[in-house]
């Protein structure tokens, strides 16, 4: 079997093998090379077992509140044993499921530590440490997909039980009674908002002045309002200074001499770029001060022929950018003309209760940005649906920009909070980047009774002909 292919993928997270696969479909020979295992952070420790610890916490929450609906049940019990089991069948299929793909589209795939070699009209990569034993692979081009690791803060060493990041989180076996969850951002409310339904008393320590910045304040307001109401202590804008073990717990200081004991530390401050063990120190490409392999809008490394894509470069570590930036480099290899990810205006997901959904710019955002901008905001508690299931804590909000009449024209900005609304951003999505205006939309039907009205709605009051508000 030659080791020569047209394109050589290092990492098979969500950049990595879509890379792989979008090039194979595109009649490509792919080499993928994973020192772990396929899928990634988002597979194994990010999108897919968080989310299915925080459905977890819907059904307790559901069942805890059978008696609205008239349904006789014992109050409901966690065994959080039996919730790792399912979420490792979920993670057990989906990982079968993209081996089978990959195989399909013949990807070969190299099992160990794959590290830049050279550069020059044939890039070889050396394989390591793994089931493929040492090799060299080579490729006319090469996409670096290395992910990223969580970051850590100086004080807090984790040890898996005590002091914990999301990778080990995500696998206890038993939730402790007492958290201390440091940093407020989509991560660690996920984790707040899972926790406190199933029994944790949480306290969120975040060093900014709101928790999850980049949403929109009045959607950011609900969520803190729901997350208080439901027993979490929120702490904004003080830094943690350390940690100690005192009588069995750990005493976390932060602020002004202010301090909580607790059963476990929770990290949730992002994740750094995972570029340690590409060798590009060896190939001469130097990392930014932050870690992350400079690219261009077409993920094009300073090197032609090399590609870095996900959470290796300075860009927003979510799953479908890394899809995104993965076909962008795909296209650049193929020589057709690739359209850069705008990144102003991708989708967000964020799966506490409640869910929070948004693309494009807040209000203020759009003003920084110089438009002058007219908004809507619509409320779930007057929604048919959302009464019907008993979730009406939330709003929609659309932001647009004003024309010079005084009306309102591009939509510029969709932010929701409250139930379902990350099965309910899709039309706001692509409202926006199709650079549609509140007349384009505001005509379209809107089918009754759905959360989904809600948008139609808040978009329709800004023709001034509003049905409900």
């Amino acid at each position: 079997m030659s080791n020569h292919f047209d394109v050589v993928v290092v990492g098979g997270g969500p950049a990595g093998y879509a890379s792989a696969l979008y090039g194979a479909a595109a009649g490509l020979n792919v080499a993928l090379i994973e020192k772990s295992k396929l899928g990634g952070t988002c597979l194994h420790v990010g999108c897919i077992p968080a989310k299915e610890l925080l459905e977890t916490a819907a059904v307790f929450r559901t069942v805890s509140h059978a008696a609205d609906f008239g349904v006789g049940t014992s109050a409901p019990t966690i065994d959080f044993s039996v919730t790792q089991v399912r979420k490792q069948g979920v993670i057990d299929n989906l990982t079968n499921g993209l081996s089978a793909l990959l195989k399909h589209r013949k990807v070969t795939v190299f099992d160990g530590v794959g590290s830049v070699f050279s550069t020059g009209d044939i890039k070889t990569v050396n394989v390591s440490g793994g089931e493929s034993g040492e090799v060299s692979v080579s490729g006319d081009n090469l996409v670096l997909a290395g992910g990223s690791v969580p970051r850590t803060i100086p004080g807090f060493d984790v040890d898996g039980t005590r002091i914990v990041t999301s990778d080990e989180l995500l696998s206890v076996q038993e939730l402790p009674a007492r958290a201390a969850v440091i940093g407020g951002g989509a991560i660690g409310i996920e984790f707040a908002s899972m926790m406190t339904d199933l029994g944790t008393e949480v306290t969120v320590l975040e060093a900014m002045p709101k928790i999850i910045p980049g949403v929109d304040p009045a959607a950011a307001r609900i969520v803190e309002r729901s997350l208080k109401a439901r027993g979490i202590d929120i702490r904004t804008g003080v830094m943690v200074s350390g940690q100690e073990v005192v009588d069995g717990a750990t005493r976390v200081s932060f602020g002004d001499g202010e301090s909580i004991d607790v059963d476990m530390v929770v990290l949730s401050i992002g994740r750094r770029p995972f570029a340690d063990l590409l060798g590009l120190d060896a190939v001469g490409m130097a990392l930014d001060e932050r870690g992350f392999i400079p690219v261009d809008e077409n993920c094009l490394t300073s090197i032609p022929g090399v590609y870095a894509v996900g959470d290796v470069i300075a860009t927003a570590q979510l799953a479908h950018i890394a899809f995104a930036e993965g076909m962008v480099a795909i296209r650049g290899i193929l020589g057709e003309d690739p359209k850069p990810v705008d990144y102003q205006n991708v989708p967000w997901c964020i799966y506490c209760h409640p869910e929070v959904a948004f693309a494009g710019h807040t209000e203020e955002s759009a003003k920084e940005a110089g438009f002058d901008v007219v908004t809507s905001s619509h409320k779930f508690t007057g929604n048919g649906r959302a009464m019907i299931v008993g979730e009406t804590d939330g709003l929609v909000k659309v932001i647009a920009e004003k024309n010079a009449d005084g009306t309102a024209g591009r939509l510029l900005g969709v932010h929701m909070v409250g139930p379902w609304v990350t099965e309910q951003l899709g039309q706001g999505y692509m409202a926006i980047n199709w650079e549609a205006t509140v007349d384009d939309v505001a005509h379209f039907i809107q089918p009754h009774p759905t959360m989904s009205e809600l948008f139609g709605e808040t978009v329709m009051s800004l023709t001034g002909r509003g049905l409900h508000g």
